[in-house]
């Protein structure tokens, strides 16, 4: 979206109430197994057209009662085939949902508990079915094909339900919550812009921030989309308290979340406590800009300080900078005089014996 459409949605927002239909499709999987235990007993004691066992699983927000027929259903089957139907035992659908679609899958299992005889019913509407008992099969397999060795483990005919119910439903969602009393003038000074304009009149903020004794307060869903750090911090609390970092710095970080426009950075104190912050807070394009404004900064005074800096946050074209400084003839022994040695020492000693090995080299050449 442009920066235009996006100013024109915000604003007209504050008029009415902006929503969408959505239609939100869900796919659940269920599995049950049905187990007849002594199966040539059984068969011979059930009656033709006669009901032996109904069992009920829930899958998709319904009940499905699952009912077999040993000896079959339906005069054409009566006696000589297994059936197998399943039905809808339950209506409790939202206003909102639409008729489900199912899809029957069942298998008989054999000697090890592997499907090795199969039939499906292909995706169908639940409301499409007419028949007296449901979606299924009056011939689901004949007495005839049905091998004992193959089929039946102990006697016992084993079957595998796996039923899919796709459910659609429609809701409507609010792009944008009413208008509130937020007062248009009550956004801070310290951000500017259109957009955060915009995004202050619409959105109350609901996230304070303690810094350095000032309170600042801000938009949650800005700071979690910005910053994963604050994403995480703010999974705990909505007021956050801010330690070892002072206001005015903060101010700039904040007006960069918002704006992602970068500060103008001139002094190597300010650039050193921004860049702490940002990479405190993984803004990575903060980070390098406030990286870049302390290579500008390099001295002899403080070239060790801020080679320490680079260490400590793992930025290579810091250290880069540092080294070359370094590296400059009667830099480095400038620094070791200047009482400058012990801190290479403890800060970056992989610095140092870098630094100590080059200036061998060299002479050596």
């Amino acid at each position: 979206m442009s920066m235009s459409a996006l100013l024109s949605a915000l604003r007209g927002a504050g008029r009415q109430q902006l929503s969408v239909s959505t239609v939100a499709t869900r796919q659940t999987t269920g599995s049950h197994v049905l187990r007849i235990d002594r199966y040539t007993q059984v068969s011979k004691l059930v009656g033709k057209d006669k009901r032996m066992r109904l069992e009920t699983i829930s899958v998709g927000g319904h009940d499905w009662r699952i009912n077999c027929y040993p000896n079959g259903s339906g005069t054409k089957y009566e006696g000589s085939h297994i059936s197998l139907f399943i039905e809808k035992a339950s209506h409790r659908e939202r206003e909102t949902e639409e008729d489900p679609t199912i899809k029957v899958e069942a298998s008989i299992l054999d000697q090890a508990g592997m499907p090795s005889y199969t039939k499906t019913i292909p995706e169908i509407r639940a409301s499409a079915c007419t028949h007296i008992h449901g979606f299924g099969w009056n011939c689901f397999i004949s007495h005839k094909d049905l091998d004992e060795e193959k089929h039946l483990k102990d006697d016992c005919l084993t079957i595998l339900f796996d039923l899919t119910v796709v459910t659609k439903e429609c809701t409507e969602v609010a792009l944008l919550p009413e208008p509130t009393v937020w007062a248009p003038a009550s956004w801070p000074s310290e951000l500017h812009g259109q957009l955060v304009e915009a995004i202050w009149n619409k959105e109350k903020p609901d996230v304070t921030i303690e810094v350095g004794g000032e309170t600042f307060v801000a938009h949650r869903w800005m700071l979690e989309a910005r910053s994963p750090v604050l994403k995480e911090d703010l999974s705990l609390t909505s007021d956050l308290r801010v330690a070892d970092m002072d206001a005015e710095v903060f101010k700039t970080l904040l007006q960069f979340i918002y704006t992602d426009s970068l500060p103008l950075v001139e002094e190597a104190t300010t650039a050193k406590k921004l860049f702490v912050a940002a990479d405190r807070y993984r803004l990575d394009k903060l980070k390098l800009a406030c990286e870049e404004a302390l290579c500008r900064h390099v001295s002899m005074d403080s070239v060790v300080a801020t080679l320490v800096l680079a260490e400590r946050h793992s930025c290579p074209v810091l250290r880069e900078a540092c080294m070359r400084f370094l590296s400059s003839p009667g830099n480095l022994e400038a620094v070791v005089a200047a009482d400058g040695f012990d801190l290479l020492k403890t800060g970056c000693p992989s610095a140092l014996l870098e630094l100590v090995v080059k200036k061998v080299m060299r002479q050596e050449e």
